[in-house]
């Protein structure tokens, strides 16, 4: 596809696979050429991953929403005996893993809310737990937020606080908590939540543990344009340090039932646009996922054309973002996300977290 003159300075760079810029950054998401955008972000996906697109059989798990934090965004957090409040024991936990497949699946994805009252003691048994029952399991599980959340009700340092629950099973820990890092942007949605700094921080520390992660970007409430270049090129710097994530995931903001109720969602113009621009912008990233209970299964096959290569996997039971008004289902059968691939061109390879075991289907 012949790209725009006006971004002949960026595609130069691509085709040379050489950095972009935080300025080509705030470029691309002002042009107006998205089908452009989409054709350069192609040039990198294809030269990293080929014309495989990846899937995952997963089983989300959300053992409580109650959280001592009250994000303006998020509608899913509950206060300890607010209507709806819920924190699960055990039993259920091993029941919600075995309902789907019998266990039998790649992942176990675990995050919740930061609970005032529930010692780590309560998440070592339930990955200790989870890893008795079903020992071939990955374990991706506790957002950064979660693991500094656990270290200062421990009064341990993070550091500790991971290598206990690495004893206990953790595998590696998804991307959640992110959202924007600019901390003037950050105080209005989230002022409770750690820092950005904070949160680069565990990963990193997380990451020197040998312990992988995803990152993550929340889009499309306040931030600006240079909000969300500065977000990229700061995940960028710790990839270069530690080489530790494995996935960027950008997640779209969803109002519904949030303080922030009075904002539209994300149109499917910026949904292409930020995974394009974030395959761009995260060179050292290995995988750009485009997370289909956000942007729609309809806009994550599109997004195999636009930069992402993965568009995450079967979920079963999806909360957070359906207490945000989320549309799409809550699971999604394996054959579904065969045929959306195959149907884009190219070839599905059903994959591990870690993208090690990989399996052309």
């Amino acid at each position: 596809m012949k790209i725009h003159p006006s971004l002949d300075s960026i595609r130069s760079k691509v085709e040379n696979a050489e950095r972009l810029s935080f300025e080509d950054g705030v470029a691309l998401f002002s042009s107006p050429e998205l089908l452009s955008i989409g054709a350069l972000a192609n040039i990198v996906r294809e030269r990293k991953n080929g014309n495989r697109a990846y899937f995952i059989t997963n089983r989300h798990i959300n053992p409580t929403n109650i959280c001592a934090n009250r994000c303006k965004f998020c509608a899913f957090s509950k206060s300890s005996g607010e209507e709806g409040a819920y924190t699960m024991e055990l039993d259920a936990i091993l029941k919600a893993a075995s309902d789907f497949q019998q266990g039998n699946v790649s992942e176990f994805h675990i995050v919740g809310g930061l609970h005032p009252d529930l010692p780590l003691d309560y998440y070592e048994k339930m990955l200790s737990a989870l890893k008795e029952h079903f020992p071939e399991v990955h374990i991706q599980a506790f957002t950064a937020v979660e693991i500094a959340y656990l270290a200062k009700i421990s009064n341990l340092s993070v550091e500790n606080t991971l290598v206990r629950l690495q004893k206990a099973g953790l595998d590696s820990i998804p991307g959640g908590g992110a959202e924007i890092f600019n901390p003037s942007t950050r105080n209005k949605i989230c002022p409770e939540k750690i820092s950005g700094d904070e949160w680069l921080k565990v990963m990193q520390t997380a990451h020197q543990l040998g312990i992988r992660s995803n990152a993550t970007m929340l889009y499309g409430h306040v931030e600006s344009v240079e909000d969300r270049v500065d977000h990229l090129v700061r995940l960028r710097e710790l990839q270069d340090k530690t080489n530790g994530f494995l996935t960027f995931i950008p997640l779209a903001f969803h109002p519904k039932n949030t303080d922030l109720d009075t904002m539209e969602s994300t149109t499917g113009q910026m949904d292409l646009r930020v995974l394009a621009i974030s395959r761009l912008m995260l060179d050292n990233f290995d995988h750009i996922k485009a997370f289909w209970i956000m942007v729609g299964p309809k806009i994550a096959q599109l997004s195999l054309l636009f930069g992402a290569d993965d568009i995450d996997g079967t979920v079963v039971e999806e909360k957070i973002t359906h207490s945000a008004g989320a549309t799409t289902a809550e699971s999604m059968a394996r054959q579904t996300f065969i045929e959306l691939i195959k149907e884009t061109g190219r070839e599905p390879y059903e994959r591990d977290t870690l993208y090690e075991k990989l399996v052309k289907v």
